[in-house]
C-alpha cells in the first residue's frame, strides 16, 4: 500500500466513524504533504525516517506512512478497518442496498474538504452508479457559493472526471439558496442546464411560518427544483450546536412537492435528521417521492446513507417512493422538466395580488380549499 493511499484511508475511515474534523484534517494533510512530493524524495525520506521534517507531518502520520512504505499494512489502519466491518448504523440495510446514487454532495470548490475527483472516485469505490456534485450556491458566501462563472468551469471539470471513471457518472448539479421570496440564487439558464437541483433554505430561518411558507412553496414550483433539501434546517447535535426547526406549513410544502413532481430529502447527516420522523410519515402519506442523500462534505461522510435509510425504514418509506434507488438514465428522465420555460401556467404565480398567503391560491384543489 503506498503511503499517500494509507493517510488517506484512514481519513475515510476517520470520517465515516465521525471522529473530530481535526484529527481527519491530521491525516488529510500528511497525505497532501507526501503527495506533493516527487516519488524519489518520498522514497528517500522513508530511507532517512525524515517525513516529520515536512509541514503537516508528525509524528503519528509518518509511522503510518513508514508501514506502507515498508510495505506493511499500518497498524492504526488494521484497527480502523476492524471497526468498519460493521455498517454506521443496524437499520436500513435493505432500502441502503436499492439505492444507486447520492443526490447531494460537497467539494473543495465550495465548502467541502476534498477534491472533485476524489469524491467521485469514493463514491464508485462505494457502489454507486452516480454521484451529484452540488456545491453551494452564490449567496452563501460562507461557504464559498459558487458565482456563475465558477459554476460553468465546474461543469467542464465534471465532464473531464466523467471521460476518466466512465461507467461511472459523476451528475451535475447544485444546492441552491431558496431566497427570502422563494426565488432561486442562480441563473435560469444555468439552472436549466445542470442534472439535479437541491434547493435548500439556509437563512432568516426563523422567518414566521406564513413568510417560510410562502417562500418554501414558492421554490418548489420553481420548475428547475428536483430536491428541497434539509427542509427544516435543524440541527440537533455536532460542531455547530443545536438548533430548531423552521416554523412552516407541512401539509402545504409537502402538497406543492407531491403536485410539482419534487422529492422531499431525507438528510443522513447524524446532526441534521431532517425532517424528523414524523414529517416524513407526512410526506409519505401525502404521496411524496423521497431522496435519501448524505449532504457529503468529505468522502468518509459518503458513507453516512444508512443514517437515512434507516430513519425512512422505520417510517415505512418504499424503495419505489426513492427517486435514487433509480438508475442514472431514469433519474435524469424524471429531471428532465429542466427544459420547462420558468412560467409555465401549473406553475403560475402562487400569491394573491395583495401578498396574502391563501391555500388555494398556493395549492389548487388542495383538500383544505375544498
Amino acid at each position: 500500500m503506498h503511503p499517500v493511499e494509507a493517510l488517506r484511508r484512514i481519513g475515510f475511515l476517520l470520517e465515516r466513524s465521525r471522529q473530530p474534523t481535526y484529527r481527519v484534517k491530521a491525516y488529510r494533510t500528511a497525505a497532501d504533504a507526501l503527495a506533493a512530493l516527487p516519488e524519489a524524495e518520498l522514497h528517500q525520506r522513508l530511507r532517512a525516517g525524515t517525513l516529520t521534517e515536512l509541514k503537516g507531518v508528525g509524528a503519528k502520520t509518518a509511522t503510518v506512512a513508514m508501514q506502507a512504505g515498508a510495505g506493511r499494512v499500518p497498524d492504526y489502519l488494521l484497527s480502523l478497518e476492524e471497526s468498519a466491518r460493521e455498517p454506521v448504523t443496524e437499520g436500513g440495510t435493505a432500502l441502503r442496498a436499492a439505492l444507486r446514487g447520492d443526490l447531494h454532495s460537497h467539494s473543495d470548490w465550495s465548502d467541502g474538504g476534498s477534491p472533485i475527483e476524489e469524491m467521485a472516485q469514493t463514491a464508485r469505490d462505494l457502489g454507486h452508479e452516480y454521484l451529484v456534485l452540488t456545491d453551494h450556491s452564490p449567496r452563501l458566501t460562507v461557504a464559498n457559493g459558487l458565482s456563475p462563472e465558477r459554476l460553468r468551469r465546474q461543469l467542464d471539470i465534471v465532464a473531464n472526471v466523467n471521460d476518466q471513471l466512465a461507467p461511472f457518472r459523476l451528475l451535475t448539479g447544485i444546492e441552491v439558496d431558496i431566497l427570502d421570496d422563494g426565488s432561486l440564487d442562480q441563473e435560469d439558464q444555468l439552472l436549466a442546464r445542470l442534472d439535479v437541483v437541491v434547493a435548500s433554505v439556509h437563512s432568516k430561518l426563523k422567518m414566521d411560518s406564513e413568510a417560510m411558507t410562502r417562500r418554501m412553496v414558492t421554490a418548489v414550483a420553481n420548475p428547475h427544483t428536483d430536491v428541497l433539501g434539509h427542509c427544516t434546517g435543524r440541527l440537533v447535535e455536532g460542531e455547530r450546536g443545536k438548533r430548531g426547526e423552521s416554523s412552516f406549513d407541512a401539509e402545504l410544502v409537502f402538497a406543492a412537492c407531491e403536485r410539482f413532481g419534487v422529492a422531499v430529502e431525507i438528510n443522513s447527516r447524524p446532526e441534521r435528521r431532517d425532517p424528523p420522523r414524523r414529517l416524513i410519515d407526512l410526506a409519505l402519506e401525502t404521496g411524496c417521492v423521497f431522496s435519501i442523500d448524505t449532504d457529503a462534505h468529505a468522502p468518509g461522510q459518503l458513507d453516512w446513507q444508512p443514517y437515512g435509510c434507516e430513519r425512512a425504514e422505520a417510517c415505512g418509506v418504499p424503495a419505489a417512493r426513492v427517486v435514487n434507488t433509480r438508475s442514472a438514465e431514469d433519474l435524469l428522465a424524471w429531471t428532465g422538466r429542466h427544459s420547462r420555460p420558468a412560467a409555465t401556467p401549473d406553475r403560475a404565480p402562487l400569491l394573491t395580488a395583495g401578498g396574502s398567503l391563501r391555500t388555494r391560491d398556493l395549492i389548487p384543489g388542495h383538500k383544505r380549499c375544498r
